[in-house]
């Protein structure tokens, strides 16, 4: 059984082929909502980072579970839901390494899902910062395939976690 202290982590952003056919027709089939940050602070999932003031952003509709089951040959079902993300207008560089600290600033939940797409149960965790120990927590029960990181306010998909490798 993985222990805690092994289990590796990998956060997945929305990769740049997905950003680039959401930026022409997102996953409800509507061109995206395209504005400046003027104050900076739109969470990014094409980078996990936030926007800063004055970055051109888009706003679309993306269906976080599909990349997974379709590299995973899984079917989500019901699962596959639809909901509003922002990517930057244009490409960028894409994620750092590690754990996107920058993306948590307040409660968020991790949901987590089986090998087979259906959910499993979640977590609520009000402190960000034991937001990356209980997602490798979740990780060691082998039951759980992937975690999504949601905000709890809007119920909106930060990105996505795994363990390492898989």
């Amino acid at each position: 059984m993985t222990t805690l202290q092994s289990t590796a982590l990998e956060t997945d952003a929305i990769d740049p082929a997905t950003c680039e056919r959401l930026r022409l027709s997102d996953d409800a089939g509507r061109p995206p909502v395209l504005s400046t940050d003027e104050t900076g602070g739109a969470p990014l999932r094409c980078c996990l980072t936030k926007a800063r003031p004055g970055d051109r952003i888009a706003l679309v509709s993306y269906c976080p579970l599909a990349p997974w089951a379709t590299a995973t040959g899984t079917d989500p079902g019901p699962y596959d839901e639809r909901g509003p993300v922002f990517i930057h207008a244009t490409p960028c560089a894409g994620p750092a390494e590690g754990w996107p600290a920058t993306m948590h600033t307040g409660p968020r939940v991790l949901r987590a899902y089986s090998h087979h797409g259906t959910i499993l149960g979640g977590r609520l965790v009000p402190d960000p910062a034991a937001l990356e120990s209980t997602a490798a927590e979740l990780l060691t029960d082998p039951e759980v395939a992937v975690l999504h990181v949601r905000a709890v306010e809007f119920g909106c998909y930060m990105h996505a976690v795994r363990r390492e490798g898989e």
